[in-house]
């Protein structure tokens, strides 16, 4: 089973400029888990992006993943 904890951190701390504040909560019910990533408010930008490019490329990123599971993510960027 793949550590989808553990591949959202370490993508988001690649991408910000604070990787020490990046933090990542999981919330799982069945098959269906709900992901919410936080970052340092200076580093916001960066993880969503222009026109929230890279959200949406972080979130694709973490779908694939987890289907390899069998499993569906949900990942929410506060």
């Amino acid at each position: 089973m793949i550590d989808l904890t553990n591949v959202l951190t370490n993508m988001a701390k690649s991408i910000v400029d604070h990787p020490d504040e990046v933090n990542v909560t999981e919330q799982v019910d069945g098959n269906e888990v709900l992901m919410t990533l936080s970052v340092a408010k200076d580093d916001m930008g960066m993880i969503i992006g222009k026109r929230g490019k890279i959200a949406k490329a972080i979130r694709t990123v973490m779908k694939t993943v987890a289907k390899i599971d069998d499993r569906k993510v949900t990942v929410e960027i506060k």
